[in-house]
C-alpha cells in the first residue's frame, strides 16, 4: 500500500511539472509564429464568441433565480432593500467568474480537447513536428493567449446580464425600488470588487484552456483507449478536471484577495 501511495504521489508530481513545461512553451512558442494576429483572432471567436449566447443565457437565469431566492431571505430579516447588494457582490466576485469559466469549458473547452485529438491521432501533430513547426505553439499558443481575453470578458458580460436579471426578479415581479436596488448595486460594488472578479477570470482562462489543451494534445499517452473511445475520454477528462481546478483555484485566490 505504501508503495502504490508512493507512486500515484511521484505520478502526480510528474503529470503536474509536465503539465506546467507544455503551458510556459505554448505561451512562449505563439511568440515565434508567423500570422500571430489572424490565429489569435481565430483562436478568440472559438473561445468567447461561440460562447457568448450560452453565457449570457446562463447569467440572465442565474440573475433570476439569485433574486428570487436572496429576496425571501432577505424579507425575513426586513432588509428587502439590500437586494441590490446580495446580487451584485455575489456575482461580482464568485458566481460570475466561476459559472463563466465552468461554460466556457464544456463548450468550448472540450471541443478543443477534441480537435487536439483527432490531430494527434490522424498524426497532423506529427506532421507539424516533422516540418519543424513547434506544434504547441502553433496549435495551443493562440487559444491560451485568447482566453486572457476572453475569460475577463464573458465574465463581464455574465455579471452585467445577471445583475439585469437580479433587477427583473426583484424590482419587476417584487415590487423592490427600481432606484434602491440599482443604488445599492452601484454603491456596494467597488473597482477592488470588479479587478479581483478579473484576477479570477485571467487565472481560470489560463488554467482551464491549458489543461484542456494539455489532455487533447497528448490524448495517446493519457488516454487508456484508443481512437475516438480515447479521444472521447480524454474531452471527459478534460473537462472534470478544469472543474475541479476552477473550484479549487476559486476558493485558493479568494483565500488571498480577502
Amino acid at each position: 500500500m505504501i508503495r502504490s501511495l508512493g507512486r500515484t504521489a511521484l505520478g502526480l508530481v510528474y503529470e503536474f511539472g509536465d503539465w506546467t513545461v507544455f503551458s510556459f512553451r505554448s505561451f512562449v512558442g505563439f511568440w515565434a509564429q508567423q500570422r500571430r494576429g489572424h490565429k489569435l483572432a481565430t483562436a478568440i471567436h472559438e473561445i468567447g464568441g461561440r460562447c457568448v449566447p450560452i453565457v449570457l443565457t446562463v447569467g440572465l437565469f442565474t440573475g433570476l433565480v439569485m433574486g428570487l431566492q436572496l429576496y425571501y431571505t432577505l424579507a425575513r430579516l426586513g432588509a428587502e432593500a439590500a437586494l441590490g447588494d446580495a446580487v451584485g457582490l455575489s456575482l461580482v466576485r464568485e458566481l460570475g467568474p466561476v459559472l463563466t469559466a465552468l461554460m466556457i469549458v464544456g463548450q468550448s473547452g472540450s471541443a478543443m480537447t477534441s480537435e487536439l485529438g483527432f490531430q494527434r491521432n490522424d498524426e497532423q501533430i506529427d506532421a507539424l513536428q516533422t516540418m519543424g513547426i513547434d506544434a504547441k505553439g502553433f496549435l495551443v499558443g493562440p487559444r491560451l493567449w485568447a482566453a486572457l481575453f476572453c475569460f475577463p470578458a464573458l465574465t463581464a458580460l455574465f455579471d452585467l446580464i445577471g445583475v439585469v436579471g437580479g433587477y427583473l426578479t426583484g424590482s419587476v415581479l417584487l415590487n423592490v425600488d427600481a432606484g434602491v436596488y440599482w443604488n445599492h448595486v452601484f454603491d456596494s460594488i467597488t473597482w477592488a470588487d470588479v479587478r479581483g472578479g478579473f484576477i479570477k477570470a485571467i487565472c481560470f482562462g489560463a488554467l482551464t484552456i491549458s489543461i484542456c489543451a494539455y489532455r487533447g494534445f497528448f490524448t495517446h499517452l493519457k488516454s487508456s483507449l484508443r481512437g475516438v473511445r480515447g479521444v472521447s475520454e480524454s474531452a471527459t477528462r478534460a473537462v472534470v478536471f478544469s472543474s475541479v481546478a476552477v473550484l479549487a483555484a476559486d476558493y485558493l485566490i479568494t483565500s488571498f484577495l480577502i
